[in-house]
């Protein structure tokens, strides 16, 4: 008796996003805040289920499928202020328009627990977004700040950003990585404006 064999059914087109955090590499920095662009992205892998293990464009990688969409997270590993090379070279390589593009950085103009999710805009003194705008040519792409407060007193804000999270705030700081990585998957699943509308504002609210 013959076996007739099938043709398997094609894979069908996945539309692909590209999700960006921002942070410095290395141990020195591992927990600060200005890192939480990077937190975010670990725990969008935790998430996902997948490791970001694989080195592309100097940024650590994973990619992840669902019957709709692939999405690669990304932590550019060239430090804050280069992070729009990463971001350039990941849109090129996956030939991706600039409205598959989602980066997520964090913000002193925000106070700590809140988020804000913008369709585009300018750096307000964010290097790594201001790098990305460069490399890009354009502010037309969507971000998450992820707020972190001003720094106390007349505390230089450089040294601020490098702290890492106090201990009391490590509890607010678990439900913001949460919220913020829902965001971004609802951005990628339900598209911007749904995005904004369900997670703008304090994380209390949400």
């Amino acid at each position: 008796m013959f076996r007739i064999l099938r043709k398997s059914q094609p894979e069908p087109d996945l539309l692909t996003y590209l999700i960006a955090g921002f942070g410095n590499p290395g141990r020195d920095y591992l927990n600060t805040r200005h890192n939480v662009g990077f937190l975010v992205i670990d725990r969008l892998c935790r998430k996902l289920d997948v490791f970001l293990g694989k080195l592309q464009a100097n940024a650590l990688t994973a990619s992840y499928k669902d019957a709709h969409n692939r999405i690669i997270l990304a932590k550019p590993q060239t430090y804050m202020n280069l992070s729009g090379q990463s971001v350039s070279g990941l849109l090129h390589f996956y030939k991706l328009p600039m409205e598959q593009l989602l980066v997520i950085h964090d913000d002193i103009d925000l106070p700590f627990g809140s988020l804000r999710i913008r369709p585009s805009g300018g750096s307000a003194g964010q290097k790594g977004l201001g790098s990305t705008i460069e490399r890009l040519g354009s502010q037309d792409f969507a971000r998450i700040r992820v707020g972190i407060g001003r720094p106390p007193g007349r505390m230089d804000t450089a040294d601020y950003v490098l702290q890492p999270f106090h201990t009391s705030e490590q509890q607010m700081l678990d439900s913001v990585l949460d919220t913020a990585s829902e965001a971004a998957l609802i951005f990628v699943r339900e598209g911007l404006e749904p995005a904004m509308n369900r997670y703008n504002g304090s994380i209390e609210k949400n």
